[in-house]
Order: structure tokens, then sequence, then C-alpha cells
């Protein structure tokens, strides 16, 4: 459905697009082992060289003008073009130097998921931000960067004055310095921090306390600084104390009427209870885990919520540091005043982490249309035609016959190219899309996207000096970089908040204090969205956030599970697997099936087993397992070609093969049916609770056999608590924990 933006991988030692990102990210000990030591070296090197231009810098250098990045990539040159599947599947990528036409593959197929990851390829000359793509046919291609509009949308060149009804608001706000100072903006921006407070930040453990609010549930606060602090929601609020930069207070309402419930009262004109409370802590600069998001309800009043607040940032960040230009301008000359310090190291302020084209879309529509009081009054957009060009997707493309799942055709709507990152600069009356990343107000990008700028160590074009002063990271949908690569996000926190090496023309007269401390990271709030807790995500939330505030996460705890949703009558086994730490479980787990689980299904009867393995690591140890006892089986996984996908269900449909292995990254991409399971091993719990229904469900697909002889056996352990309670309830799965016994029967149907 979506437009399939061109490309190929580019040719790395490392993985870009890995197949499944977990346990660990598809690259061998060695580049992880570099890839830690580079870090550490390259956070001493940043610490001395610009300690080194701060001792040396006299007066403030003029601004350097903004070039094109020239981050030329080499592509490889074999790859094949990314093609639609034989049932019009909307997978972001194809199958690249994947399995054989034959199901007998090479035993050298696993290194392929180092090497040759599955993607969608990036194919188009021009795209977004400061990056520059490399075609094999055609040599080095400079991408698109907007330099046209660079003294038009430069900070350092615009007063308060030009900006329309501005001053004014500037003057009222100064003559209210009590409702000036309330701002959270200001009060969170001002404060500076003393080498005692972040001393407590980085060795002290939080303290944590609980709450319950009417829509979010419970929420667990907590903090290093602020010992025992709960916020409440507030049940009447008015225009003001929300401190929305104008015009958002008029142009809201009407942005979010659409999500508004005809029957809302007066005082909830401006938010849904959800948006409400979200806004309410947002608002606050604490850092926030919502683990509920879910494509198909609540997504879209997500994104207005975490855009209207992103918005009313970078307007009241802009207006201060043009207020304080015209003063600068009328102070006397040879006057000298630290009053002045408004902004950090680098221009972009706010990055928002997106899988997704088509969100990157429906986020510049928003700004958009939050900037325009009215149809008289429409803002100025720069490249406003190309960027609808390559960000947007034609509704024919829409693949004939397609039958998906709603929430698969709400998460895979319009264009799903996941490699992409774009500048917009922001001023009141005028956006400019395309900005070079150092022109920047935000930067919204996919993990992919950042990821190849921000490059390794030993490459000479990667630049990260961007992210330094960045002081609102949104990620959003992060359970979908889950199912793409992981390893890219942990890469980009690593890399978030670190002195530039460069001064990219800044004015150290301006710079915040904190910022030249090297205490970016302590201000910086984050907001994270997901559809699930996982402990990948749990740990960036805990282990990458430092907001001297405090964190906020919502801790709900499911009540029934998935397993509630299958309509198909059979026995569930939950089999329990005792590891002894974390690390052993995949051994153990690997040892528990071929010991205990395996021989069960061996016998010719147990034909028609499907084995559902999450993990791609897993699947190669299977694949190769199966293969070397010569066991009756076919697989498929994201690297199969669909020549290869369709000869497989055939032969698992007629029994043929009597197994068939299945990755779960396989099942998020296409969500094929499949038909002829009579017998159902979960190698381990699938990461989307919702999974687990949908395959038991499958086993209606079946022609033929009776329901009766239906299995299916679950493997678990102790550390898969999260998981099982999604699946199986709260309630079952506390006992499930509780109990030392390996064998755990449900017998479950439509009514359960």
């Amino acid at each position: 459905m979506g437009k399939r933006r061109g490309g190929r991988e580019l040719a790395r030692g490392l993985t870009l697009r890995g197949a499944s990102a977990r346990p660990r990210p598809l690259s061998s000990d060695n580049s992880d082992k570099s890839s830690a030591e580079s870090d550490s070296e390259t956070e001493v090197e940043q610490v001395s060289v610009y300690h080194k231009l701060l001792a040396t810098l006299k007066a403030s250098p003029e601004s350097e003008s903004e070039e094109e990045e020239d981050e030329s990539e080499s592509e490889e040159a074999g790859e094949s073009e990314a093609e639609l599947d034989s049932e019009g599947s909307r997978e972001p990528r194809e199958a690249v130097g994947g399995e054989e036409e034959q199901n007998d593959v090479p035993e050298q197929e696993e290194e392929v998921a180092a090497k040759d990851p599955p993607e969608q390829a990036l194919g188009q000359e021009e795209a977004d931000g400061v990056e520059t793509s490399c075609d094999p046919n055609r040599g080095a291609i400079e991408e698109f960067t907007d330099v046209k509009h660079e003294a038009e949308f430069s900070l350092e060149t615009n007063f308060m004055e030009e900006e329309s009804g501005d001053c004014d608001a500037d003057k009222r706000e100064s003559n209210s310095s009590q409702a000036f100072s309330e701002d959270p903006f200001k009060q969170h921006m001002d404060k500076e921090l003393k080498e005692k407070e972040v001393e407590k930040i980085s060795t002290l453990s939080k303290t944590s306390s609980q709450s319950k609010w009417p829509r979010l549930g419970q929420l667990t606060f907590s903090s290093t600084l602020e010992k025992h602090t709960t916020l409440k929601p507030d049940k009447e609020f008015s225009v003001k104390q929300l401190y929305l930069h104008k015009p958002l207070e008029s142009t809201w309402p009407k942005v979010n009427k659409h999500y508004l419930s005809s029957a809302s009262k007066p005082s909830d004109s401006f938010f849904t209870p959800l948006q409400r409370e979200l806004f309410c802590i947002m608002n606050t600069y604490r850092d926030l885990f919502y683990p509920e998001r879910n494509a198909l309800t609540n997504g879209e009043e997500i994104r207005h919520a975490y855009c209207l607040h992103a918005l009313n940032h970078i307007l009241k960040a802009n207006a201060q540091v043009l207020s304080n230009n015209a003063k600068k301008r009328d102070q006397k000359p040879g006057t000298d005043s630290d009053d002045y310090r408004d902004q950090g190291l680098t221009r972009p302020k706010v990055l928002m982490i997106v899988p997704f084209r088509e969100c990157a879309l429906r986020i510049v529509h928003i700004f958009i249309s939050l900037l325009e009081v009215n149809e008289k009054r429409k803002i100025d957009v720069s490249n406003k035609k190309r960027f609808k060009g390559e960000f947007g997707s034609d509704p024919d493309e829409k693949p004939p016959n397609l039958k998906r799942p709603e929430d698969y055709e709400a998460v895979f709507a319009g264009n799903i190219d996941d490699h992409f990152r774009i500048g917009v600069a922001i001023l009141q009356k005028s956006m400019r899309l395309y900005a070079p990343f150092y022109s920047s107000d935000i930067i919204i990008a996919s993990p992919l996207g950042m990821r190849t700028i921000i490059g390794t160590e030993g490459e000479k074009k990667r630049d990260f000096d961007f992210l330094s002063s960045i002081e609102m990271l949104i990620i959003d949908q992060a359970d979908i970089y889950l199912m793409q690569n992981w390893e890219h996000v942990l890469h980009l926190m690593r890399h978030i908040n670190l002195l530039p090496l460069d001064s990219h023309g800044v004015d150290f007269s301006r710079v915040r204090m904190p910022n030249l401390n090297n205490w970016s990271k302590y201000y910086r709030q984050t907001l994270l969205f997901s559809a699930l807790q996982d402990p990948q995500i749990n740990a960036i939330f805990n282990k990458h956030c430092f907001n001297y505030v405090g964190q906020v996460a919502v801790r709900n705890v499911p009540l029934s599970g998935s397993i509630s949703r299958v309509v198909v009558q059979l026995p569930h086994v939950f089999r329990r697997i005792e590891a002894e730490n974390l690390t052993s479980v995949i051994d153990t787990r690997f040892q528990f099936f071929i010991d205990k689980v395996l021989p069960e299904y061996r016998d010719a009867i147990m034909s028609h087993t499907l084995i559902y393995v999450p993990s791609y690591f897993d699947y190669v140890r299977l694949r190769n397992y199966f293969k070397k006892e010569e066991l009756n089986f076919t697989h498929i996984c994201e690297y199969t070609k669909k020549a290869g996908i369709c000869r497989a269900r055939r032969s698992f449909l007629k029994g043929e093969k009597q197994f068939l292995l299945l990755t779960e990254r396989f099942h998020f991409y296409k969500r094929y049916t499949i038909k002829g399971i009579r017998n159902l091993i979960f190698y381990e719990l699938p990461t989307y609770s919702h999974f687990y229904s949908e395959i038991c469900n499958m086993m209606k697909a079946t022609d033929s056999g009776v329901d009766a002889t239906w299995t299916c056996t679950v493997l678990y352990s102790k550390y898969d608590a999260q998981k099982l309670a999604a699946v199986v309830g709260i309630d079952r799965t506390a006992q499930m924990l509780q109990s030392k016994k390996n064998v755990h029967l449900f017998v479950t149907g439509e009514n359960e």
C-alpha cells in the first residue's frame, strides 16, 4: 500500500537492518567490543578537544555557513530490489541474499543475517536531512538539503519584532514576571543544577512512589533529587494553566476536535481523557513511559498530544532567543551580560524517532495545522511539494485482495520506508522542511536513518554533534523497533547529549551553563511510547534517562490475557524451563526442547507441527539441528523468497513435511494464515501477546482433522513474567511462577 522507496543496503561490517534484534544485535562479538571501546574513547576525545576550544576562544566565532553533509556510503552492487509477496504483503523489506530457491539451504545461511538483512531499499535520489546516498550505477549523489532559506530561518539574524504579535506577547509576559516564572518551560530550562545534585543523579538509586490516575491507571513516579513526589491530574484547568505559546491556544482545539467526544464537558474541550493526563505529565518535563499505545485506538491521540508539547517547546525556546537578540542589539556597546544564555551548543532541540515515513508525514501535517490560525493566515512551508512526494503514498498502490488484521492495516498504512531523516526549522509564520541539521529545531528520523549518519568508529563521514543539545527525545512505537533492529536505538542512546567535536559557529556567550558543563542529559525529557512492556524497552527508560525532574511510568498489569481470545478448543500445555540465570536461558531452552519436547513429536502421528520461534538466532540453531538430524521439515523466515514461502506452505499443508519452523518477524511483516496446523509449539512466548491467539486460531483454517487431536505446547521460564502475564493474565502468571511444576494444562475456548 505504501510507496516502496528505493535503495540498497549500505555495505558495512555490521548489521543495519537485523532480522531479529533480540536477544542481541546482529553483529559479531568483535564489533560489539570495538563499538564499546570506541564509545569510551570518543567521549574522552570530545571532552579534551572541546575544553581546548573553550579555553582558546576569546570572542564569539562567526556563524559558519551550513553545508550539505557528504555522507556517501558504498552499496552492495548485487542486491536485488524488494518485491511483493504472493499474497500482496506490505512488508517494508524483502529478503536479500536470503534463502535459496530450494528449501535445502547451505549451512552458511545464518551468516546472511549479519551481512544482508532483509530490507526495503532506498532507491530515491533525493531524500531528507543532511545525508548522501550512493547508487552503484550513478555514483555518489548528494541528497537534497534546503540552503536557500538559511537567512530567513536563522535564529542569530532574526529579531522578535519581525514575528508579528510576538513582540507584544513578550512584553506582556515581562509585565507579569510571576506568571512567566511559573511556566514549566522556564522552570525546567532555567534551573541550574549543582555539582552535588548531578553526583546524586549519577550515583544514587531512585526513590519510587505509586499513584493511580483515572485514565492512565497505575503510575510509578521515580526521582533521585525529589523524594516521594507524586503528581495528581488536574480536574479543572484553564487555557492559561497550559502555558501554550501563540498561536497554539487557538489552533489546538480545532486540530484536536476530531478526537473529542460530542458529550465532552466545556472544561474538556481541549483534550480527550487520555491526552489530558498524558499532557499533564509531559508539561512538567518529567520523562514518560506509556506502554499501552494502540495503532487502532489511541495512536493518533497520543501523536497529537506529543506534537503539541514538542511544538510548544520549540516556539517558546525560539521566542526567547529572538527576544534576547533584540535586547542585545539595543544594548550599549561594550556591555557584557550573562543574562542571555538561552541556547544549547547546537540548534536541534527535539528529536522524534518514528518507524516509517508515513509517521513523519503525519507529524509534519499536525505541525502545519497547529501553526495555521485560520484559512486566511496560512503559514509558508518551504519544500512542501517535495516532502509530500517523498513521504506520501499513492492509494492506488494497495495490493489487490489484501486481507490482513485491522492492527496490521493501521501499523503499515501509507509509506512504510524505514530509512529516512529530515530536519525541520520553525518560526512563527513559516516552516522549513529539509533544513540542514545544524539549522533545524526538530529532527524527525527512523532508527536506521539515525544509524547511518551517526556511523561507527573509523568511518570518515560520520556525525552526531547535532545530538549534543537535544532537550526532548520522543520515541514513538518503540515495539516496532524490536522487529527492525533494536541495536540502532541503543546506538542512538549512546551518542545523544555528548559534547560536540566542533563549535559549529555557536556563540558561547549565549550557551546555557549546563550545556557547557556537559550536563545536557540531565535536562533532556524522554517520552517513550510502546504497544507493550518489554525488558529491552524498559532498559532504555531505566538506564538511559537521567532527567533531574524524574520519571513517570505506566505500570498496569493485564487482568486477562490473549488466551481468552482463542476460539478453538485445544489444550494449552505450559512447560516451565528452570534456568540458573538470564544468560543461560537460551541454551537451557534449546536443550530442554531437543531432550524433552521434540521426542514427543517425532512420531508420524504428530504431523503438521508448527514451531513458532520469536528469535532469528534460535531459528537458525533449530534449523541447523533439524538438518543434522535429518528430520522431515521445512522453514520460513523473513529472508525466505516468495517462491520458497509458497513451496513451504504447500508442502506443510499436504503433510509432505512434518515440521514447519516459522519466525515471529515473518509473521509480523506478512501475517499469512498458515493452513494445516494440528500441533503447535511456541518455542518462546511471542513478543506481541495477540500473536498467541492469532496463531492458535489458525487451526480453525484446517479443513480436515478432528480438533480433539490438536495440541499446543508453550515453553517459558521465570524470566518471561511480562510476556506470560500478557498471554494468560496476572493471576495465572503468579500461580505458574510460584509452582515448580513443568506442565500446566489449560483448556480454553470462546468463552474463556
